[in-house]
Order: C-alpha cells, then structure tokens, then sequence
C-alpha cells in the first residue's frame, strides 16, 4: 500500500510533510523507506528534488521565514519496525527494537527531539482532501461481504469460502459469520481481528486453518527483535505446538497450552508486534478448533495441506502404466512395469505431490 503510494504519487508525500511541518514547527522530515523498493526511493528522490527546484523545500518555502526540508533513511524491512519507536532507533543507525513508553516520541523521538510519527498512506491523504482525488477507497463501514463477492468477484474457481485474514500477519482470521461485519478498528478488533495495513487475504476450502496459524506466527518469530521474553520465547513455543500438531504428534493438552500462551504473551509483550501476534492463532482456535481437534484426534487435515497426515495412493484401476508418475518422482519412491498399474513405496514418498500433478488419468489420490 505504501509503496504503491511512493511508486505512484509521491509528491503527495512530499506535499503532506511540508504540511505537517509547518503545522507543528518542524523544520526537517523523514522518509523511512525499505532499500528492497528500487523504483519508489527513485521516484520519491525526483519528487523531493523537484519540490527544491520549485522553492517548496528548503530554506524560506517560496519567500516565507518558514524552512522545511526531505531527506530519505532506508532500512532493510524489518517488520518489528512498523513500530515508532523500532522505527526510529533503526532510522538513527541502531539496532531496530522498541522500547517502552512514555516517553512517546512527541515528547522524545529522533535523536531525541520532539517528533511526529505517521504512515505515508495516512499522510498521503492530507492534500488530497480537496475536489476530485484520483485514489478509489472502501467507505469505513463497508461490510466483508462486500468486499469479497461485489467488489472482489466472489471465490475463485467457484469454491466455497472459508476464511478472511484482516490486517496484516498480526491479524486475525474471521469465518462467514463475520462477512457482514462491518469494516471498521472497533468492529474488526471486537471480532477477534484488527484494521491493521487494512490488507485482507481471503481463503477457501483448499486452506487448512492449523497450517494458516503456523504460517503467520513463523513471519512473527522471525520478525520479532528479541528485546522481550514473551514475544521472543513465547511465540517460539506456541511455533514448536503447533509444528507438533501439523505432524500429527499433538495432544489436547497442547490446544490448552496454545491458549494460555497466547493470552499471556497478549498481555505482556513490550510492543504492537508482540502483543497482536497471538491473533492468528487464538482466532483459528476460537473459530476453527474443530480442524484443531482433527489434527490432534484423528490426525487428519481435512483441506490435505499437512504432509504428516496425508497419504498418496495409486488407484490400479485407473493407473495405465504410462510411467509419468515415476519419472517425475525425486524421491523414486514409485514402482511398476510400463503399461502395468504402478504403486507407491510409502517408506520412501516425501510427500511431494508430484505424483498426482503428473498423472493425466486421475489414478492419484490423496487420503
């Protein structure tokens, strides 16, 4: 979102800050940007520079006594420094971490003067505010509903849907019950989620909701800057659970420890990252703790996305011997005579699915 805003229109950028300064008495703005986002630091480069041929940056801002100047710090997109005080240590060359508040930036912020901290997207918006702007946005108010089948053209391939995750990696995941939740920071946090970046993924049957936990909280733990114990151990163990329920070793005693981990790292984390990273799994747990009792009961995963639980089988009835299976097999875990039903060596199949991506006949299936 931000990038696109940067790549796209980045003298609304510029435009806003020099704003802002004026408005607070600041003199010198911040651009912090990740290094891996070539085009947007060029384009963002050409505005700043523009912006100082024009005599709208600088010092005396078109004769005025005023003085506003854009420089641009990059980082190497740590996640943790979405947070304003990571961000800002990360901007005076330390190590990207936060600490506790106060004092707030406002008070004590960069190289500890008295700064303002703001998205680019919220700052975008600023000059923007005037006639006719040229960004389409969703109305605050507008359902899940609506976002996902009128605007967003429904399921693909016609599947049934099953999930929508708000928010970022630190949101949480809402089921159909929740489509006609309106789309709001109060509304989606009562509903066990968050507005976040205001990003949503959107899954379908072929999702298994165990998997999807497992996948934002690894994004956690490697994002988190180690400062504090419960984000740093704390979402490390509820990894390790969750790895041991998607091999099929999980006990019910482990869902109850998920849950009291969560609920205290939750509490008493040190920053944002570290507080909202258990949504993702306390959501699927409240929401979907029926694939959690699978995985743990039956050892099964319903949407077959967990390699530990699942087996791939031959059919002979429909396998020809055309050999496709075999060849396309790293693991040469397949064995058959040409034009003779073929099997699988189950000691050695890892799992891939190459197998049944490989078969033209349909004789592979996965239980």
């Amino acid at each position: 979102m931000d990038r696109s805003i940067m790549e796209g229109d980045p003298k609304s950028i510029v435009e806003a800050m020099a704003i802002c300064g004026y408005a607070i008495g600041a003199t010198h703005g911040l651009v912090y940007i990740r290094a891996e986002y070539p085009l947007a630091v060029e384009r963002l480069k050409i505005a700043i520079k523009q912006a100082r041929e024009l005599g709208l940056l600088g010092k005396k801002i078109l004769g005025t006594s005023f003085s506003f100047d854009i420089n641009i710090r990059y980082g190497a997109g740590a996640f943790v420094c979405g947070e304003e005080t990571a961000l800002i240590h990360s901007m005076e060359g330390r190590r990207g971490e936060p600490t506790l508040k106060p004092p707030f930036p406002a008070e004590s912020g960069y190289n500890g003067k008295p700064t303002n901290v703001n998205n680019v997207e919220t700052l975008a918006n600023i000059p923007i505010k005037i006639n006719n702007v040229g960004l389409i946005e969703v109305p605050m108010g507008t359902t899940l509903r609506e976002v996902i089948f009128d605007i967003g053209g429904g399921i693909k391939g016609g599947k049934q849907f099953k999930a929508v995750q708000t928010g970022g990696p630190s949101g949480g995941c809402l089921t159909e019950k929740h489509l006609d939740t309106p789309i709001d920071f109060d509304t989606l946090t009562a509903a066990g989620s968050m507005m976040g970046s205001g990003g949503m993924i959107v899954m379908d049957e072929d999702n298994c909701m165990v998997s999807v936990a497992r996948f934002y909280l690894d994004f956690i733990v490697g994002e988190s800057c180690g400062k504090c114990t419960p984000c740093r151990i704390g979402n490390k163990r509820m990894l390790e659970i969750l790895d041991k329920i998607i091999a099929g070793n999980g006990t019910m005693q482990d869902l109850d420890k998920l849950k009291t981990l969560a609920g205290v790292i939750k509490d008493t984390a040190l920053c944002g990252l570290g507080q909202t990273s258990p949504n993702p799994v306390l959501s699927t747990l409240n929401n979907f703790y029926d694939e959690y009792v699978e995985h743990v009961k039956d050892k099964k995963c319903r949407a077959k996305q967990c390699k530990a639980l699942l087996t791939y089988m031959i059919n002979p009835e429909k396998c020809i011997g055309c050999h496709a299976c075999a060849v396309g097999c790293p693991a040469e875990a397949i064995e058959g005579l040409p034009r003779k039903p073929h099997a699988i060596i189950f000691s050695k199949c890892i799992k891939c699915g190459m197998c049944m991506s490989r078969c033209k006949f349909k004789a592979v299936s996965v239980i």
